[in-house]
């Protein structure tokens, strides 16, 4: 079984209400129509109604028992500004202009209760996205600032765990401060842990093993990763390594002479900036055949997942799946459903 079809599997254990806010695209619209009939979530379509309705009859999607909000200024969304100016300090006639965009709606209704995670990104930048995200949603404990991953699937791979890597970031942050990296490894390995169920080895990206380079950019991968052990011991984070080094033993074991959980063994892999992670996951999707799933968010307080724009309505229901998947292991979420 593929690596998405085991999150659809799992998606259709534990139905979740998944905000699809983007809902006068044709391709939304059939995503959830295929989500509803398969029983892969409970999609939740929001905006204009009119509108949304002219679009499904003009491409014959038929959504009849798709959920729908309408976007209009009735008591949830008063509920919506109040929160807002509450937590952001904006004012009433902001707020309300802001939550009329779909985007925004969608993340706020994941914030209050009313969904309990949104896909977005067919009609939007990534950037868009975030800063929806951020503005409604917020950032988990701890966190100052959301990044993303993907899952890369390598064919007849020995390293990493059996072929499957996670790599961050490669899709939201283009030159991670210090802080940051640190943040992004933390964040990788709790992801790693509860989409995939493995035990995360986090190595930290550089051209340098350990310092047999000295460089300012070296020096940045190695603090980072004493910023983020000093932040938490859960998980086994080392660097800064070569990739080889990282993830070759035998490599590993001419290049490294301390004891180390990670080295030769790394299936987190994070990237000192995202040149390096973007043309990392490039180069193995298409020199290694290998199979990426992303790019996914994390960082945020609740699931929100951006989609690239060229996306098919496959890739949007393969993501819902995962977006539904990580809601299952967020505790303490009560849906009151639209």
């Amino acid at each position: 079984m593929e690596l998405i079809e085991r999150f659809v599997e799992a998606a259709k254990s534990d139905l979740k209400h998944i905000v699809m806010p983007e809902s006068n695209e044709p391709r939304m619209l059939a995503a959830a129509r295929r989500i509803k009939d398969e029983g892969v979530a409970v999609p939740v379509i929001c905006g204009d109604h009119e509108d949304i309705a002219r679009t499904a009859r003009a491409n014959e999607i038929d959504l009849e028992g798709v959920e729908f909000v309408e976007i209009s200024p009735d008591a949830r969304m008063q509920a919506y500004v109040d929160h807002y100016v509450a937590n952001r300090g904006s004012t009433g006639t902001v707020a309300q202009r802001l939550l009329s965009r779909p985007l925004y709606y969608g993340g706020m209704m994941v914030a209050r209760g009313d969904a309990h995670g949104m896909v977005g990104g067919c009609r939007s930048i990534t950037a868009a996205v975030v800063k929806a995200a951020s503005l409604t949603v917020g950032y988990a404990d701890g966190t100052t600032a959301p990044s993303s991953f993907f899952i890369m699937v390598v064919p007849r791979c020995p390293y990493g765990e059996q072929g499957i890597f996670v790599f961050a970031d490669a899709a939201v942050n283009p030159d991670p401060t210090t802080r940051e990296l640190a943040e992004i490894a933390i964040s990788s390995a709790r992801s790693a842990r509860s989409l995939l169920g493995i035990e995360p080895r986090v190595a930290m990206l550089s051209f340098s093993t350990l310092k047999s380079a000295r460089h300012a950019r070296a020096d940045k991968v190695a603090e980072a990763t004493r910023m983020a052990r000093q932040m938490t011991d859960e998980f086994a984070i080392e660097g800064e390594f070569q990739l080889d080094a990282a993830i070759v033993p035998a490599v590993a074991a001419r290049k490294i002479e301390t004891e180390s959980r990670v080295a030769g063994r790394a299936n987190v892999l994070v990237f000192p900036d995202l040149d390096a992670g973007n043309i990392g996951y490039k180069l193995t999707q298409y020199l290694a055949g290998a199979q990426a799933y992303g790019p996914l968010f994390q960082g945020f307080a609740l699931p929100v997942n951006d989609l690239s724009r060229g996306a098919t309505v496959d890739d949007i229901v393969g993501v819902v799946a995962i977006t539904a998947v990580q809601a299952a292991k967020t505790p303490n979420r009560i849906v009151e459903g639209p």
